[in-house]
C-alpha cells in the first residue's frame, strides 16, 4: 500500500513535472529561435531548474523500484540528445546573427518527440508497476481476509467446544454439588454426597463435603448423647453458685459477728489497763507505766484494724448502682474532713464534677481517703489539694479524675506497694493509720469499673513535692455494666478468699500489735 500510494505516485507525478519542464524549455527555445529575443529564454532557464528537481525525485523512486532505471536513463539520454543536437547549436546560431530555417525547427521537433516518447515509456512502466502492486495488494488482502475468516471460524468452534466441555465437566457437576450442599444445609443428612461424572478436583471437593456431613452426624450424635450430661452439669454449676452465694453471706455475717466478738474483749483490755493506770499511778515504776501504755495503744489499734478489715471486706458486696452527683459527694467528704482541714489551714478546691453511676457512700469514702492522705502527708507549706475531672484522653466513654496535693510526695518505685493492704511507707510514730486506705480506694474504683494509679508524671516524680492520684469511672450505665460484669463475678468468686485473707492479716497484725 505504501509503494502504490506514495512511491509510485511520486514517480508518476515527477514524470509529469519533468514533461512540463521540458515542454517549457522547447517552447522557450522555439520562441527564441523565431524572434531572437532573449526574453523567450526565461521559460527555458526555469525549465532547466524544474527538470533537475524532477530528476532527483525520479532517482528516489528508482532506489525502491530498480526496474525504473532503464526508462529513466532513456528519458535522460533523449533529453541530452535533443539539447546537444538541436537546442544548444540553435541558441548559439541565433546569438551569432544567423536565422534558423524550417528544417532546423523540424529537426528540433523530431528530437523532442523522442523525449516525449521516452517519457511515455517511463509512465507506462510506472503504471505497470502500479498495476502489479495493486494486484499483489489485492491478493494479500484476500489472503488476510481468508486467514481472518478461518481464524474466526476456528475461534468460534473452539469456543463452542469449550462451552460444551465446560458445561459437561464443570458447570453441571458444580450445579449438582451445589444442590447437594443446599440439601445438607437444609438439614437432610441422611443421603451420601457423591458426584459420579466430574473432574477429579470436584470429586475431591464432594468427598470433603461428605466428610463434613459425616462429622456433623457424629457431632450431632455426641451432642444428643451428652445433652443429659450438660443438663446435669448446669444443675451442678447452679448449685455451686448458690452454695457460693450462701457462703459469702455466711462469711459476711461471720465477719460482722467476729468484729463485735473481738472488739468486746479488746474494750475490756483497754478499760482495765486504764483503770490500773489511774489506780496505781505513782506506785509503778516508769517501765511498768510504759507497758500499760503499750497495752492500751495496742488494743485501740487492734480495734481500728478490725473495723477497717470489716469495711474492706464489704466493698463490692452491695449490688445495684444509681445516679450519683459527685458535687454532693465532694461536699460530704469535705464536711467529714472539716476538722482536719481547719486544723491544718488546708485549701481544698475542685473542678466542676459530673454525675456518674455508682454507690454514693463508697465514692464519699474514696474522696475522703484521698483528700485525707493529702492532709496527713503534708509538708511544711500550707496544704493545697485539688480534685480535677475531665474526659479520658484514651477513651471518651470514661471520666478521668485526679487528686493533687503539695505534700511530701511518693517515690514512683513504691507505686505498686502503696495499694497493697497494710503496706506502709512510714512508721506509726511519724504518721498514723492502718495502711488500708489506698487499698480501700483501689477496691472501690475497680468495683465501679475504673482504674486507680499513681501519676508518674512531673507531679509524682521522685524528689518533687506533692503527689497526684488518678482514677477513671465510666460515663454511663451501659459502659459501667460492660466493664464491671467480670469484676462482679470475680468479687463473688473471691469472696471467701477475701474474707479469709482479711482475717489472717488481722490476726497477724494483732500479734504484731501485742508484740509491740
Amino acid at each position: 500500500q505504501k509503494e502504490v500510494v506514495e512511491t509510485l505516485f511520486r514517480g508518476y507525478s515527477a514524470t509529469s513535472d519533468l514533461g512540463q519542464a521540458l515542454l517549457d524549455q522547447e517552447t522557450g527555445f522555439r520562441g527564441f529561435a523565431l524572434t531572437g529575443d532573449e526574453e523567450f529564454l526565461t521559460p527555458y532557464v526555469d525549465g532547466l531548474r524544474r527538470e533537475e528537481r524532477a530528476q532527483r525525485r525520479l532517482l528516489r523512486a528508482e532506489r525502491e523500484f530498480p526496474s525504473l532505471r532503464e526508462p529513466r536513463r532513456a528519458v535522460e539520454e533523449a533529453t541530452q540528445r535533443w539539447r546537444a543536437e538541436a537546442v544548444e547549436p540553435g541558441i548559439a546560431a541565433v546569438r551569432s546573427g544567423q536565422t534558423l530555417d524550417d528544417g532546423d525547427i523540424m529537426a528540433s521537433k523530431r528530437r523532442f518527440d523522442d523525449v516525449r516518447a521516452a517519457i511515455r515509456d517511463y509512465r507506462a512502466e510506472v503504471l505497470s508497476l502500479r498495476r502489479d502492486s495493486v494486484d499483489e495488494l489485492s491478493r494479500d488482502v484476500t489472503w488476510l481476509f481468508v486467514v481472518l475468516t478461518a481464524g474466526l471460524a476456528l475461534l468460534l468452534g473452539s469456543a463452542a467446544l469449550a462451552w460444551v466441555a465446560l458445561r459437561r465437566w464443570v458447570t453441571r457437576p458444580l450445579e449438582q454439588l451445589g444442590a447437594e450442599v443446599d440439601r445438607v444445609e437444609a438439614g437432610d443428612l441422611s443421603r451420601r454426597v457423591a458426584i459420579e461424572e466430574a473432574p477429579q478436583e470436584i470429586k475431591m471437593l464432594a468427598e470433603q463435603i461428605e466428610g463434613m456431613r459425616v462429622r456433623i452426624l457424629h457431632e450431632f450424635a455426641l451432642a444428643e448423647a451428652s445433652r443429659n450430661e450438660a443438663l446435669e452439669a448446669r444443675a451442678i454449676v447452679e448449685e455451686q453458685a448458690e452454695d457460693l452465694r450462701r457462703s459469702n453471706a455466711e462469711l459476711e455475717q461471720f465477719a460482722y459477728v467476729a468484729s463485735h466478738d473481738l472488739q468486746e474483749p479488746l474494750r475490756k483490755v483497754a478499760s482495765f489497763c486504764q483503770l490500773i493506770e489511774r489506780r496505781y499511778k505513782g506506785q509503778l515504776d516508769e517501765r511498768g507505766e510504759q507497758y500499760i501504755e503499750f497495752a492500751v495503744d495496742g488494743a485501740k489499734r487492734m480495734q481500728q484494724l478490725i473495723n477497717d478489715l470489716l469495711a474492706f471486706s464489704r466493698v463490692g458486696r452491695a449490688s445495684g448502682f444509681s445516679p450519683v452527683d459527685l458535687e454532693e459527694v465532694m461536699g460530704q467528704a469535705v464536711r467529714q474532713l472539716s476538722a482536719a482541714i481547719e486544723e491544718t489551714g488546708a485549701e481544698v478546691t475542685h473542678d466542676p464534677l459530673p454525675q456518674v453511676q455508682g454507690d454514693a457512700s463508697l465514692l464519699v469514702q474514696l474522696l475522703q481517703n484521698l483528700i485525707g492522705n493529702g492532709l496527713k502527708f503534708r509538708g511544711e507549706a500550707r496544704p493545697r489539694i485539688h480534685v480535677g475531672a475531665r474526659r479520658s484522653p484514651g477513651d471518651e466513654e470514661l471520666w478521668e479524675f485526679s487528686c493533687t496535693d503539695n505534700g511530701i510526695g511518693i517515690d514512683p518505685q513504691y507505686e505498686d506497694k502503696i495499694f497493697v493492704i497494710f503496706q506502709r511507707l512510714h512508721g506509726r510514730d511519724s504518721y498514723g493509720g492502718t495502711g488500708i486506705g489506698l487499698a480501700m480506694c483501689k477496691k472501690i474504683v475497680e468495683h465501679h469499673g475504673g482504674r486507680l494509679w499513681l501519676d508518674s508524671g512531673p507531679d509524682g516524680a521522685a524528689g518533687s513535692p506533692g503527689s497526684t492520684f488518678r482514677w477513671t469511672l465510666p460515663v454511663d450505665a451501659t459502659h459501667l455494666e460492660r466493664t464491671t460484669a467480670h469484676q462482679r463475678t470475680d468479687d463473688n468468686d473471691r469472696g471467701k478468699a477475701d474474707d479469709a485473707a482479711a482475717g489472717a492479716a488481722g490476726r497477724d497484725l494483732a500479734r504484731g500489735g501485742r508484740s509491740g
